[in-house]
C-alpha cells in the first residue's frame, strides 16, 4: 500500500519525507487556506520534497474553467496530479485531462456508482471518503469493499483507490486488509501507526533490565 500525507504544511513534509514512507502528498483548498501562503509557491515547494504524485485541486466548477486551471496547476511540476470533484462538470474534465494524459484524482467519493463512474472517465485515482460515511451513520469501508470488487471485476479498469478522509489507524489497516491502494493519511494519524502501548511496555523493561548490568554497548 501507498501512504499519501494529507497536508499543506511544507514542514510538516519536510518532517516526515526522509522516512521513506512518504509516497505522495494530497492537498486541497481547505488545508492550502490554513497555511496563509502562496497556492502556487507552497506547491513548488511539496513537489520538491516529494517525488510522487502531488494532488493539487481546482476552484472552478465548471469544464472549462476545471481545464484552464488545470494546466497552470500541472505546469508547477511534473508530479502534480489534478484533484476534481465528483461531479458531472468533474467527470467530463477528467476525461479531456485523462486524454492529454495528465494525472487526475477524483475526490469527495461517497458511492460504489460514483467511483464507476470516475474510473470510466479514466480517473488515475478515486478518493472514497470513509471517515465523512462513518460520521453519518454509514461505513466507509463498506464503500472501500464494494469498489475494490468492482474495479476486480474489470481489470481495464486502471484507476488507484485513494482511501481518504482517514480518522484513525484502523481506517488504515482495514483499507489495507481490502486492498486499496492508497491511503492519504493526516500526518497525527500516520505518526500513530507506530505506536502501541504493549511496545513501550516492553521496551521500558528491556533497558530497566540492560540498565541493571551497567554495561555500554560503546565501550568494551
Amino acid at each position: 500500500m501507498k501512504f499519501f500525507i494529507d497536508t499543506a504544511d511544507v514542514d510538516e513534509i519536510r518532517g516526515l519525507a526522509p522516512s521513506g514512507f512518504l509516497d505522495g502528498v494530497t492537498t486541497n483548498p481547505s488545508l492550502v487556506s490554513q497555511t496563509g501562503r502562496d497556492f502556487r509557491e507552497v506547491l513548488e515547494e511539496i513537489c520538491g520534497l516529494v517525488s510522487g504524485p502531488v494532488s493539487a485541486e481546482v476552484t472552478a466548477t465548471d469544464p472549462a474553467g476545471m481545464l484552464a486551471e488545470a494546466e497552470t496547476l500541472a505546469a508547477v511540476a511534473d508530479n502534480i496530479v489534478i484533484k476534481v470533484p465528483l461531479t458531472w462538470d468533474g467527470l467530463a474534465a477528467c476525461r479531456q485531462l485523462a486524454d492529454r494524459g495528465i494525472g487526475v484524482n477524483v475526490t469527495l467519493c461517497f458511492s460504489a456508482a460514483q467511483a464507476l463512474l470516475a474510473a470510466k472517465a479514466g480517473a488515475s485515482f478515486v478518493s472514497p471518503f470513509v471517515g465523512r460515511l462513518d460520521d453519518i451513520g454509514q461505513s466507509g469501508m463498506e464503500l472501500i469493499a464494494d469498489i475494490r470488487t468492482i474495479y476486480d471485476n474489470y481489470p481495464a479498469l486502471a484507476t488507484e483507490i485513494l482511501v481518504a478522509s482517514i480518522r484513525h489507524p484502523m481506517h488504515v489497516v482495514e483499507a489495507a486488509r481490502l486492498g486499496a491502494e492508497v491511503c492519504t493519511i493526516p500526518p497525527a494519524v500516520l505518526k500513530r501507526l507506530a505506536g502501541h502501548p504493549l511496545t513501550d511496555k516492553g521496551l521500558e523493561a528491556f533497558l530497566a533490565d540492560w540498565s541493571k548490568t551497567g554495561q555500554s554497548i560503546l565501550e568494551g
